[in-house]
C-alpha cells in the first residue's frame, strides 16, 4: 500500500494517509483560553481532514491531552458543538503536560478516508 504525507517538515508530517485510513500529528494552537485553543485546534483538524479528502463525519479516534482537566467541561462545550453528531469517535481525554505552558489542548485524531 502506497503513503501520502500532507504538510511534511524535518521533524514530522501534519497527516499520513495509509489506506483507507488518514492519521493527524496532535494539533495545538495559541490563545488565551482553553476555548480558543480548542476552536482553533478543530479548524485545523477540519482543514486537514479536508486536505486528505475526509471530513468529521469519519472520525475513527479523538485522544484529547488537556494541560489541566479542570478545564474538561470548557473543551467539551467547544467540542460538542463541533462534532457531528450520530459519527461521534471513540475518545480519550486525559491531563498532560503538554511541549510548552502556552499550550492548554493538544488533539489527534484518526480517521477514514
Amino acid at each position: 500500500m502506497s503513503i501520502k504525507r500532507i504538510e511534511v517538515g524535518p521533524r514530522m508530517s501534519e497527516a499520513v494517509i495509509h489506506g483507507s485510513v488518514v492519521y493527524l500529528a496532535g494539533q495545538v494552537a495559541k490563545g488565551e483560553t482553553v476555548t480558543a485553543q480548542t476552536e482553533a485546534v478543530l479548524a485545523s483538524i477540519d482543514a486537514l481532514l479536508a486536505q486528505a479528502g475526509t471530513d468529521k463525519s469519519k472520525l475513527l479516534t479523538a485522544t484529547i491531552y488537556l494541560a489541566d482537566i479542570a478545564t474538561f467541561a470548557e473543551m467539551n462545550a467547544v467540542w460538542d458543538k463541533w462534532v457531528s453528531a450520530g459519527n461521534t469517535p471513540a475518545r480519550a481525554t486525559v491531563q498532560a503536560l503538554l511541549a510548552t505552558p502556552d499550550y492548554k489542548v493538544e488533539i489527534v485524531v484518526k480517521a477514514a478516508l
